[in-house]
């Protein structure tokens, strides 16, 4: 039985936003991608990101090599953006509440052997992986899945002044740096909310680890 919750977001736009995301990451910064041979080819996959500038999601979307469908706040999906956001495939969900139509979506882009996109910290921050939801956990658990870490830096670069760019300078290097693959389940199936906390703990130890192993790869050891 499908675990689907209304209509599935378009796998052929997600390959146009990609293709978008090239373009537009390409032409205006320098990404620097490592690691990206090691997201499965085929079959379902989480990414997991960190997230300290709004930059991040679509420098995933343009680095990943394969199309992304990403959760997206629903506060992002304003004016022309809302249309043009569905279009090429993202997930607009209510983090106010437990969005059963984007949950649903999310499982069902799984069910269908694609990528489904999360910053599992929930909002930008520090971009650390400090706090995470639980969210992550139980499409992981529930899917059967495995997690992709992926860390950003760059793209929150201070001005001079200190205050927070609103866009990374023009022909910045950006480093995007994916990691090995893993289960956040323990074997047993089980959905319970311990098993998610148990699954919560263990992801966040291994994104934290990926983070270390990134910064230490990209000579960036205190920046996001």
């Amino acid at each position: 039985m499908s675990t689907t919750d209304g209509t599935l977001p378009s796998a052929a736009g997600a390959a146009v936003g990609r293709r978008i995301g090239i373009g537009l990451m390409y032409g205006l910064w320098r990404p620097r991608v490592l690691g990206a041979w090691r997201i499965p080819s085929a079959g379902p996959v989480i990414l997991a990101g960190n997230h300290s500038h709004n930059i991040d999601g679509p420098m995933l979307i343009g680095t990943s090599p394969r199309p992304v469908h990403f959760l997206v706040k629903k506060e992002a999906f304003i004016g022309p953006l809302d249309p043009f956001l569905l279009a090429i495939g993202q997930l607009k969900v209510d983090r106010t509440s437990a969005d059963r139509a984007a949950i649903g979506q999310a499982l069902g882009v799984l069910e269908r052997g694609g990528v489904l996109g999360i910053f599992p910290e929930g909002t930008r921050g520090d971009g650390d992986f400090a706090s995470l939801r639980s969210g992550l956990a139980y499409f992981a658990v529930r899917s059967g899945a495995p997690i992709v870490p992926v860390a950003v830096f760059g793209t929150a670069t201070p001005r001079d002044d200190g205050r927070s760019r609103p866009l990374p300078r023009l022909r910045s290097r950006i480093d995007v740096v994916f990691g090995d693959p893993f289960e956040a389940g323990d074997g047993s199936g089980r959905r319970t909310r311990a098993a998610l906390d148990q699954a919560t703990e263990r992801i966040q130890k291994r994104l934290g680890a990926h983070l270390g192993t990134a910064r230490r790869l990209t000579g960036r050891p205190d920046q996001t």
